[in-house]
């Protein structure tokens, strides 16, 4: 008979990666049409001027620019500011 109880089975011990969300490129910042601007749960940076918004709220440029953050009306915007560089950028590549 045994003189010790069983020792239960834990219930923690596991953790999730993260999820690699924030800035990817930052303020005065060259960008192509395409990039990443913002990963992010939920709007804390609205899409503004040349910027368009994915279904999981990823800020993305439309254009190829200078990224730019701004606070209007109390809200976070991000603006790609087209520039005459641009062009010449992605032609280069």
């Amino acid at each position: 008979m045994a003189h010790k109880k069983a020792g239960g089975s834990s219930r923690n011990g596991r953790d999730s990666a993260g999820r690699r969300l924030g800035v990817k490129k930052f303020g005065s910042e060259a960008v192509l049409a395409g990039n990443i601007i913002v990963r992010q749960r939920g709007t804390k940076w609205h899409p503004g001027v040349n910027v368009g918004m994915g279904t999981d709220h990823t800020l993305f440029a439309l254009t190829a620019g200078k990224v730019q953050f701004i606070t209007k009306r109390g809200r976070a915007f991000v603006t790609v500011v087209a520039n005459d560089a641009a062009p010449a950028l992605e032609a280069a590549e």
